[in-house]
């Protein structure tokens, strides 16, 4: 079993404990009353490098990162920063993260918000919606192509923005033929944890300009994400290295800076 399996058997485990006590009728019911989500994609094509700030206490593959007792917070540091979106994890066990974190940040900051987690199943994707979210995350790994292409068209049809995770030329092209507009590159190996900056290099050209081109994970520096500028990102998903730095506003803003 990899690592990947292991994570989605824990979120499925404690994904059936929520849907015990919030039927998915009720996640709908209160979907329809919510204002529509907030598109990021005009942020994430404007000139410049976008940024997804992510709220990130844990990782699998280094521990704790950071102790946030107050998300909102950090997050707001983030949008001072100018922020493009910001993540927020609300996977509990390898990352420490819960759907209180995102509707705590989404009652703090008029930012796009992307809900960090393990996408197996629809209602997660309409529990995330109530809860705030404006973008979700689908993991091609994770998923087969059925699956992948009916979570895009729910996604659609609520107003979420998909950021489509991938390694892999077939996880790109698995994506780009799912109809994926949001496409991001993981340079950490899901199976083993292992991260190479040479898989976004590697995989931008496979996607061209078919969809916004998001560089994730092992960005650990201003020159890590220079370089992910050259190779083509239009935008880099950074946790670590915010939640470390001591002055989030100001780290945001020194990524924003890259032309």
């Amino acid at each position: 079993m990899t690592v990947l399996d292991e994570i989605i058997a824990g979120v499925v485990e404690d994904l059936e404990v929520r849907r015990a006590h919030r039927p998915l009728e009720e996640l709908i019911a209160q979907v329809a009353t919510m204002p529509p989500a907030l598109d990021p994609l005009p942020a994430l094509r404007a000139p410049g490098l976008g940024v997804i700030a992510e709220v990130k206490r844990s990782s699998p593959s280094k521990g704790a990162l950071a102790r946030i007792d107050d998300p909102a917070a950090l997050a707001s540091a983030y949008a001072a920063g100018g922020a493009s979106a910001i993540s927020v994890l609300t996977e509990g066990r390898r990352f420490g993260g819960s759907l209180d974190d995102l509707v705590a940040v989404r009652s703090a900051v008029e930012t796009p918000l992307l809900r960090k987690d393990f996408v197996v199943t629809e209602y997660q994707l309409w529990e995330g919606r109530a809860a705030g979210a404006d973008l979700a995350l689908l993991i091609v790994a994770a998923l087969d192509q059925d699956d992948l292409t009916a979570f895009l068209d729910l996604a659609g049809r609520i107003g979420v923005t998909c950021l489509v995770e991938t390694h892999t030329a077939e996880e790109v092209r698995r994506a780009l033929d799912a109809g994926a507009t949001l496409i991001g590159v993981n340079n950490r190996d899901l199976k083993t944890l292992e991260v190479d900056l040479n898989h976004f290099q590697e995989l931008a050209e496979l996607i061209g300009d078919e969809a916004v081109k998001v560089a994730e994970s092992g960005i650990l520096s201003v020159e890590d994400a220079a370089r992910m500028r050259s190779a083509g990102a239009d935008a880099v998903l950074v946790g670590e290295l915010l939640v470390r730095s001591g002055d989030p506003a100001s780290a945001v803003a020194a990524l924003r800076s890259l032309a």
